[in-house]
C-alpha cells in the first residue's frame, strides 16, 4: 500500500536519498567491494598484456595497428557519458526524476555510441590486418582486456536500460535512489579504466 501512496504523492527525498536508508547503504558499501574485485581482475588483464604486447608472432604490431583518432572519439565519448552521469546524479540529489531520466538517457546513447566505434575498431583489425584474438599472444591479450572492458561498458547499458523501464512509473523514491546510485558508480568505474586502456595500451603502443 506504501508503493502505491508514494507513486500518487512524490516523497520529499532527504540530500542523499541514495544512502537514506539501511538498504541504500548496504549498496553503496557493497557495490564499492565489488568494484574492489573488479579492479584486481583488470589489473591482472593489464599484467597481461604488458607482458605479451610484444608477442606478435610475426603480426602487426601496436604501432601499426592502433590510429587514434577514433580511439580519441571512443575516449570523448565514453568521458562525456561520465559527466552526464554526473548530472543525472545532481538532478536525483535535487528530486528532480524527469532531468535525472534524460540525463541517464544521454549516459545511455554514449555509451551506445562507444560500443559501435569499438565493434567498428575490432571488424577492421580482423579484416584489414588479420588481427584476432587467436593470431598470436598479442592479440589474445588485447581482445582480452579491452573486448572485457567492451563487456562491461554493454552490461552497463543493459543494467541502465532495465533500471529506466522498471521505474518509468514509479518515479524517484529511496527505494530506486540507491539503484540509480549504484549504476552511476559502476559507470564511473568502467570510465577510469578506459583512460587506463587509453594510455596503456592505445598511447604506449602507439608510441612504442
Amino acid at each position: 500500500m506504501s508503493h502505491d501512496h508514494s507513486s500518487l504523492f512524490p516523497e520529499v527525498l532527504p540530500a542523499e536519498p541514495e544512502k537514506a536508508t539501511l538498504e541504500g547503504k548496504n549498496k553503496f558499501f557493497g557495490q564499492w567491494f565489488f568494484l574492489g574485485g573488479e579492479t584486481v581482475l583488470f589489473a591482472s588483464l593489464f599484467g597481461t598484456y604488458l607482458a605479451l604486447k610484444n608477442s606478435t608472432a610475426g603480426g602487426p604490431s601496436s604501432e601499426e595497428l592502433f590510429g587514434l583518432g577514433l580511439v580519441f572519439l571512443m575516449t570523448m565519448l565514453l568521458l562525456t557519458s561520465s559527466l552526464t552521469s554526473v548530472y543525472a546524479m545532481y538532478h536525483m540529489r535535487n528530486n528532480d526524476y524527469k532531468k535525472m531520466v534524460l540525463w541517464l538517457g544521454i549516459t545511455g546513447l554514449l555509451g551506445i555510441g562507444f560500443l559501435v566505434c569499438e565493434i567498428y575498431e575490432f571488424a577492421h583489425y580482423i579484416t584489414e590486418y588479420g588481427f584476432s584474438f587467436q593470431s598470436s599472444a598479442f592479440g589474445s591479450a588485447f581482445f582480452a582486456l579491452v573486448g572485457f572492458h567492451g563487456g562491461h561498458v554493454l552490461f552497463g547499458i543493459c543494467w541502465l536500460t532495465t533500471l529506466l523501464i522498471r521505474n518509468a512509473k514509479r518515479g524517484l523514491n529511496l527505494y530506486n535512489a540507491p539503484k540509480f546510485n549504484t549504476f552511476s558508480l559502476f559507470w564511473h568505474f568502467i570510465d577510469v579504466v578506459w583512460v587506463f586502456i587509453f594510455t596503456v595500451v592505445y598511447l604506449m603502443g602507439k608510441v612504442g
